[in-house]
């Protein structure tokens, strides 16, 4: 009896362990294909981060001068635009593009850092992981010479 109940022993082992593998990978391939938008929490988080970036942005002496004369409903309207065509979403970007919208600004790099730290900011305060924070930097982050001195 012992000679015909070890093998089958280690054969549900190794079943109950190949079982367990696929579980793991399978959830990290359906975890890689999910959009930047999904990993935000879609619309509704978007919304909520662009509301939370205007008052970010409203708070800091360091960059609202260059937002007196902006037009928020316009503005928050375009940036969710903006930020669900980065994330992947299902938007459609109908603004400006970024030299066209920034163009005789003469933005500064510490006026770009410091609306970065404001949308970090916004970020954390709405919720969204390390990671989609990080992947939305990412994407953004070529904006930088379509904003700065133009």
């Amino acid at each position: 009896m012992k000679l015909y109940c070890q093998p089958l022993l280690n054969h549900t082992k190794n079943l109950f362990l190949s079982t367990g593998f696929l579980l793991v990978l399978s959830n990290c391939a359906s975890n890689s294909q999910q959009s930047l938008y999904d990993e935000m929490g879609g619309q509704p988080v978007i919304e909520t981060l662009v509301d939370h970036f205007i008052l970010e942005i409203a708070n800091d002496n360091r960059v609202l001068p260059r937002f007196m004369d902006s037009n928020v409903n316009r503005f928050r309207e375009k940036m969710i635009e903006h930020m669900c065509v980065l994330a992947d979403g299902p938007c459609v970007y109908t603004g400006d593009d970024m030299v066209r919208v920034h163009a005789g600004m003469d933005i500064n790099s510490a006026e770009f850092y410091a609306i970065v730290e404001n949308l970090i900011s916004a970020m954390d305060k709405t919720g969204i992981a390390l990671g989609p924070q990080n992947q939305m930097l990412e994407r953004m982050a070529p904006l930088r010479t379509e904003v700065i001195g133009i």
